[in-house]
């Protein structure tokens, strides 16, 4: 199978061609957040203060597998580009590899951890018996998650994206459909309740893995998964943790930050905790919908980095920039116009939507301008520069913390809701300059 259409396709059609598919899968994947969350609020909202609490770990969880896969992605599609086929196979033989053995470490931590962890946050006995409830059946599944996302990564590599999307998208309508008939126990289903949010998404994850695996085994595929000693090659597993350890603490530093910002709102008040994770929830809209821009430009950047076309490089970001701030435009719109509307999704108490329309107001300010630094960050990875991508990451999430605490000094809660836009303008201002110091660096013939 050939990927020439890489580096010859107009840039245009081609970010389109590779980026709609993950982006409309991330929008299912988004719907299933909101759909998820909405049946738990049903349950109480002890519940979905429960679920909130939780998202730190399950976020971890996803940030190995998905970084790491991004690692898997990038040396993969460079070594396509670079026209050197056995190091794209010992790349993703290597990856799936490691990444199953990373999603059985994961599932022994979390599930040793999770009680704890939510202690930490609440006293509540109903929440914490929720939370407890909910974590023990979704982390038995992180094998699943992390095996899954290397084959996802394998599809987007070689510019399969309508597998990938058909994957996700299976997934999560499979655990859509789940959630309110084990949730509420609907026909003969019994009554499961959280326990049920928590095994619909198991099984969603777990039906994606096995369309993966059939389609990857029935279908020509570039590459090929070689479990033998020829495939453990040291230098392509440092090239894979080079790129998947920054990738990887790129995506875990939202845990870290969400668990900061928790304790800080908690000073305040249950009502503000409960916010933020709402908060998140609904972002999912508009960030995973951006993610599958990124997903689409990875593949492209490694690609024509690795046959040398850098100028192509920098042409497949400015496109991915423009669509990426559309979207975050539509985002700031949509939280201006409609915060009542969409925080009544997930709270009928008028406290909880009154504070939750002033954090979306005020949150809102940054999306625009995150587009940069989001949409750098993808083709820094995709160039293998995981290390510039990180320091972006680490300004939006870690810096964001002690911004928050130093304004809720002064504003309160509200102060928190301020730091977001403001660390945003930081993070993009970062990203151009360290973009510009990126491509400097390159060599001007790679392959």
């Amino acid at each position: 199978m050939s990927q020439l259409y890489m580096k010859e396709k107009p840039v245009l059609p081609l970010v389109l061609s590779m980026s709609f598919p993950m982006a409309i899968s991330m929008l299912v994947n988004a719907l299933y957040n909101i759909v998820d969350s909405y049946f738990v609020a049903k349950i109480s909202e002890s519940a979905m203060t429960a679920l909130s609490l939780v998202f730190p770990l399950q976020n971890l969880v996803m940030a190995v597998a998905v970084g790491f896969g991004v690692g898997i992605n990038a040396a993969a599609a460079y070594f396509l580009g670079a026209e050197n086929p056995k190091a794209a196979d010992q790349s993703v033989s290597q990856g799936l590899i490691l990444n199953g053995l990373h999603g059985i470490l994961l599932t022994a931590g979390c599930l040793s951890s999770a009680r704890l962890f939510l202690g930490l946050f609440t006293s509540d006995a109903e929440t914490l018996s929720y939370g407890t409830q909910y974590s023990y059946i979704v982390f038995l599944f992180s094998v699943v998650i992390t095996v899954g996302v290397c084959f996802e990564k394998i599809f987007q590599a070689v510019g399969r994206m309508k597998v990938s999307m058909a994957g996700m998208m299976i997934g999560c309508l499979a655990n859509i459909i789940l959630d309110p008939i084990l949730i509420f126990g609907i026909g003969f289903f019994p009554e499961l309740g959280i326990k049920g949010a928590a095994l619909a998404t198991g099984i969603g994850q777990g039906i994606t893995l096995v369309f993966y695996i059939i389609v990857f085994l029935k279908t020509p595929m570039p590459v090929r998964i070689r479990i033998e000693r020829s495939m453990m090659d040291s230098r392509i597993r440092e090239r894979l943790y080079a790129v998947g350890i920054p990738a990887t603490l790129n995506m875990a530093l939202p845990s870290l930050l969400i668990t900061a910002l928790n304790g800080i709102l908690a000073e305040f008040s249950q009502t503000h905790v409960l916010v933020l994770g709402i908060y998140y929830k609904l972002q999912t809209f508009i960030y995973l919908t951006t993610n599958g821009i990124v997903q689409g430009i990875r593949p492209l950047v490694g690609y024509n980095y690795g046959a040398g076309e850098l100028g192509r490089v920098k042409c497949v970001h400015g496109t991915a920039l423009l669509l990426s701030a559309l979207i975050m435009a539509l985002g700031t719109s949509l939280c201006l116009v409609l915060p009542k509307q969409l925080m009544g999704l997930f709270s009928s108490n008028p406290q909880t939507i009154a504070a939750g329309i002033e954090a979306l107001r005020f949150i809102s300010c940054g999306f625009l301008v995150s587009a940069i630094s989001v949409i750098t960050c993808g083709t820094l990875e995709g160039l293998g520069k995981g290390l510039p991508s990180l320091v972006i990451s680490i300004i939006r999430y870690i810096a964001l913390i002690p911004i928050a605490f130093a304004l809720s000094r002064v504003l309160q809660a509200t102060g928190v809701w301020h730091a977001f836009w403001v660390t945003e303008l930081i993070g993009a201002a970062v990203s151009v300059l360290l973009f510009h110091h990126c491509m400097k660096q390159l060599p001007k013939g790679t392959a």
